[in-house]
């Protein structure tokens, strides 16, 4: 059985270890890839605008934070949410910026959540085990549908 897998976008490497680290603690089996620049994320996440893409192969979740090199995070969130092919894909902005105009425009461009990182390595690390359970277990994500239909 193909789990899905779930997307970080993250260019601090302290949290992509422990975000690694959490969601294994947590007996999350979903693959977890990681990019370092929003860049390399959105060049990843175009290879699924290809029709020839199986279905399954779209990620499950991907994990956003807003301050990321070359291209942010909110316009990588506006690109996933104005996509045909892309925009049922949950989005979580696990970011440390507490910026109220950062918030707003997250959600109006279609966030499904925003979390601020903690800055206190275990309650991170809760925070990012209880996000996957929430997100991999509980939560029933759309189908991702082709712009066909």
């Amino acid at each position: 059985m193909y789990t899905r897998e779930i997307i970080l976008i993250e260019d601090n490497p302290s949290d992509v270890e422990l975000t690694r680290r959490a969601f294994k603690k947590a007996n999350i089996a979903n693959p977890l890839r990681n990019f370092d620049n929003g860049e390399s994320a959105l060049e990843y996440l175009n290879e699924f605008l290809n029709e020839d893409k199986r279905i399954n192969e779209i990620p499950l979740l991907i994990l956003l934070d807003i301050n990321l090199p070359l291209v942010s995070g909110l316009e990588i969130l506006r690109v996933i949410k104005t996509s045909p092919v892309l925009r049922r894909l949950m989005v979580v902005m696990l970011t440390t910026s507490s910026e109220h105009r950062d918030l707003e425009a997250a959600y109006e461009l279609g966030a499904n959540s925003y979390i601020i990182k903690p800055v206190d390595f275990e309650r991170f690390s809760e925070l990012v085990a209880q996000i996957g359970m929430y997100w991999m277990v509980i939560n029933e994500p759309p189908k991702i549908i082709s712009t066909e239909g």
